[in-house]
């Protein structure tokens, strides 16, 4: 791979075909199956100050989920990491949202056997995105419980992250249609799963709560798990039925489009006495602070 000039496409750069291009030149063939299908996987770090943010976390999960697919890349890890760091500097980006996309490809004329096709290998940055502005979440955002059930983990691995999101826009509609600002889906049993790109807590007399099962196990998720753990604050992973959420003291999300997101109301009633409640708030600030941790960054080489 050749050397890649800090700012060569400004606003962001795409890996496709061997090279890193300015964005426009991003596309994908009409036959992969990734788009008539929905059949790939993908994964999306963050950079924050010009440092990705626990970029070994999501490079371990984007090759085990290629794994469970029975997908291959011609690059290795590190050559990933190579290539998205190329994506970002190319870029010339200092705060970012970052993917890296492995496709099913296209199989041979006729044929119908995923074992026979040539799997596909992109990757991209762009500026960050947040599931909720800075103002929004001052404002304070109002999630809406669907009752749209999601995906149920029997048919799809939730663990791997894919497209398989048109429940999760169908929900969004719902939340918009009553007024709300996003929305997240049951389980068959109307417990809480997930929202589209965020895993959903409450927390009751102390104690954070999320859910166990049928959820993408998200590197957020997974960062605000182990604050929990070393704060000594309660942690309880489990079904969480969606009823409880109304009865909440606090409730918030985890996303890699915002770290800990503190949510004001659900299905337009406050929740609890205050905004953002005193456990939300440790959490965020703790958050924050991690991208400062020597341990968690991952400076990009401008």
């Amino acid at each position: 791979m050749r050397a890649v000039t800090t700012g060569e496409f400004e606003g962001g750069s795409v890996f496709i075909d061997g090279d890193w291009k300015p964005l426009s030149e991003a596309k994908l063939s009409l036959f992969d199956w990734g788009f008539t299908r929905s059949d790939a996987t993908y994964d999306v770090a963050s950079v924050w100050k010009g440092a990705f943010f626990r970029l070994d976390d999501h490079l371990d999960r984007f090759f085990a989920s290629m794994t469970k697919l029975r997908m291959a890349i011609p690059y290795s890890r590190d050559e990933v990491r190579t290539i998205v760091h190329g994506c970002v500097r190319a870029g010339g980006l200092r705060d970012a949202y970052v993917a890296m996309v492995c496709t099913r490809g296209v199989p041979p004329p006729g044929s119908r056997d995923p074992r026979l096709a040539t799997n596909r290998f992109y990757a991209y940055a762009v500026p960050f995105v947040w599931i909720a502005p800075p103002e929004k979440q001052r404002a304070g955002i109002d999630l809406h419980v669907s009752r749209r059930v999601r995906i149920a983990p029997e048919s799809v691995d939730p663990t791997v992250k894919n497209y398989h999101w048109l429940d999760l826009v169908q929900s969004m509609f719902d939340a918009y249609d009553r007024g709300g600002d996003t929305s997240c889906v049951v389980d068959a049993g109307g417990n809480v799963t997930e929202g589209p790109g965020f895993n959903v807590f409450a927390v009751k007399d102390g104690v954070v709560s999320t859910a166990a099962r049928g959820v993408l196990e998200g590197v957020s998720r997974r960062t605000v798990l182990e604050l929990c753990q070393a704060r000594a604050i309660p942690l309880r992973v489990g079904a969480l039925p969606a009823d409880t959420l109304a009865d909440a003291d606090e409730v918030f999300l985890s996303s890699t489009g915002g770290g800990v997101l503190p949510i004001a109301k659900v299905d337009g009633k406050p929740v609890g006495a205050g905004f953002p409640g005193p456990v939300t708030q440790r959490l965020h600030d703790a958050y924050w602070a991690l991208h400062d941790d020597p341990r968690h960054r991952d400076p990009v080489v401008y």
